[in-house]
């Protein structure tokens, strides 16, 4: 590497490291700054902003959006809970599943902020340590998000590998996602069941149970959504949507069903995907505001819209300006890793998953790290195969989900350690990426030597 390229590569690095510490829209505004010092500074030619992905998040938002706003949502959380409180002994196994499958329909891991402290309620009736279902619940809700067909981070998989010469439908990708997925949630969770001491035998939660204050804050309160009135308009706007979901896997798994236009000289091309899932979800968006009475000005208030946007924001200055910097140096970086990713393409899992330490969006890591892998010759069903570890934001215990699940956890066995990485979330989220990871690259490696793609 050049001086140069070690500058401007310590200039990305801060960008994402100061972002990081101000947390939400800051790290894609200040991403910015690092994106306007490479190109005018250093005259690096700027990339072209990955604007399909954007579209795509604001389309399935808007449309979650405006579910959550018509109650919908709110019916999703109601049926999660009351199949969670009637197994309440398993919970440490049923709640991340719950979350999981909240995530794959809706598309963001930022769903679950009703059912966590639901989640550690039932832990806590139950005489369970919260930490046990907590940990692993808030990591399956980010873990849904490779496995959901209007998830920014499949669609841009798809597309971008479209764009390389591996033609592979979103189908095939949950084919391949979901069941390894399943494997490090199971995996995670049997880690997790009898992690740290028994409630009864904790000498700091017993401590705390001295003090009548902390005990009724505890044990006084009662989390749950059983008691809210579910009208007929919340349930036919998750109707609309889920048929809207089931449409968009039928076109993925049936092109043949899309339209095709004229494109002069003869020649012929089909609608895109990613135009589709934008077409669908907004036209999805409309039929809720119409028939289920859903507000729009309720829906941007929600916190599904805001978290999307703020996803939006930040793909686009992160994505933006690491894109800049790799597009800039392909040569150099074909040139250094070649050898490595040749030898061991899979190596390439280790560099997903610490881009995704630093940028807290699988979405982002695989508009940034996908063209390059491409361009050092890593084959597509290898990268199929090391989908999963695009997510590591775990590591660093500063995502929204996680900071969200310590303070709803009223045990406070649910921590974030004094030594920062020794939180409750690194032994599940570990075992997950690491399992599911290896699970992944054996489907397709399996899938691929049957010609399936």
């Amino acid at each position: 590497m050049t001086t140069a390229m070690v500058i401007q590569l310590l200039i990305v690095l801060a960008a994402l490291w100061v972002g990081s510490r101000y947390g939400s829209l800051a790290l894609g505004a200040i991403s910015g700054i690092g994106l306007a010092i490479l190109v005018f500074c250093f005259s690096l030619k700027p990339s072209t902003p990955p604007t399909d992905v954007i579209y795509i998040i604001i389309a399935a938002v808007t449309c979650a959006g405006v579910m959550q706003a018509s109650g919908g949502m709110d019916w999703l959380i109601q049926i999660a809970e009351r199949m969670l409180r009637k197994h309440p002994d398993r919970i440490t196994f049923l709640a991340p599943l719950a979350t999981f499958t909240l995530t794959i329909l809706v598309g963001t891991g930022h769903v679950v902020y009703t059912l966590m402290p639901i989640i550690c309620d039932i832990a806590l009736k139950k005489g369970i340590r919260p930490e046990r279902p907590c940990g692993i619940a808030s990591i399956a809700s980010q873990i849904g998000i490779t496995c959901s067909p209007i998830a920014a981070a499949v669609v841009a998989f798809v597309a971008i590998s479209a764009d390389s010469g591996f033609n592979i439908t979103i189908p095939q990708v949950l084919l391949v996602n979901i069941p390894a997925c399943l494997v490090g949630i199971l995996l995670a969770s049997t880690a997790s069941y009898k992690r740290g001491l028994d409630l009864d035998k904790d000498p700091e939660f017993q401590k705390r149970l001295q003090d009548p204050a902390q005990r009724e804050y505890i044990y006084g309160n009662s989390a749950t959504t059983l008691n809210q009135t579910i009208s007929p308009e919340a349930r036919r706007a998750v109707y609309i949507f889920l048929a809207a979901l089931a449409v968009i896997v039928l076109f993925a798994a049936v092109p043949s069903l899309l339209p095709t236009f004229d494109m002069g000289d003869g020649k012929t091309e089909r609608l895109k995907m990613n135009l589709v899932i934008q077409i669908v979800m907004i036209s999805a968006a409309a039929l809720m505001i119409i028939f289920c009475k859903a507000s729009p000005k309720k829906a941007v208030g929600g916190a599904v819209w805001q978290s999307g946007m703020v996803a939006v924001v930040a793909i686009y200055g992160i994505a933006w300006m690491a894109n800049t910097y790799f597009d800039n140096y392909k040569p150099e970086m074909q040139a250094m890793l070649t050898d490595l990713v040749t030898a061991y393409p899979w190596a390439m899992a280790f560099a997903f998953f610490l881009v995704s330490v630093l940028i807290n969006s699988q979405g982002a890591v695989v508009v940034t790290m996908l063209p390059l892998a491409y361009s050092l010759g890593i084959e597509g069903w290898v990268l199929l195969g090391i989908m999963p570890s695009v997510y590591g934001y775990f590591f660093i215990p500063n995502y929204p989900s996680d900071i969200a699940t310590v303070n709803f956890d009223r045990s406070g066995t649910t921590v974030i350690g004094k030594y920062l990485l020794n939180h409750s979330f690194m032994m599940p989220g570990l075992i997950h990426v690491v399992s599911a990871t290896i699970c992944a690259y054996g489907l397709s490696f399996l899938f691929h030597s049957m010609g399936l793609f």
